[in-house]
């Protein structure tokens, strides 16, 4: 006859997996731990919480050296970027030393997107 003790079997490690908010906040806190003087970011608001993005941009703004980012979210791209470059199908198109929204109302980027949509 077995035991009780013999029928029990050893508990296996629960793997704790990461949200996706999770993982870029761990890549985030990474990057910024190791004194980076470039930062190339490629939309890194994405599956972070408004508390996460506030926490992001001010850190941003903070940061003493160059940032390179792709973005789709308006608000960030207006508070951290201070150049835009514009990269079409032929590579760099031009350079602006402007905010976003000063970039977006300019008159050439306006027919682009007129004939875009």
């Amino acid at each position: 006859m077995s035991s009780p003790e013999n029928n029990i079997l050893p508990k296996k490690p629960r793997k704790k997996v990461l949200s996706g908010g999770e993982k870029v906040r761990c890549i985030l806190a990474k990057m910024m731990l190791e004194r980076a003087n470039v930062l190339l970011m490629d939309d890194p608001t994405n599956h972070l919480d408004l508390e996460s993005i506030t926490s992001l941009n001010d850190s941003m703004i903070d940061f003493k050296g160059s940032i390179i980012f792709t973005s789709h979210d308006h608000e960030y791209i207006q508070t951290i970027a201070n150049h835009i470059i514009e990269v079409g199908p032929k590579g760099i198109v031009d350079r602006f030393d402007t905010t976003y929204d000063e970039f977006l109302a300019l008159d050439s980027v306006q027919e682009q997107v007129e004939k875009l949509y």
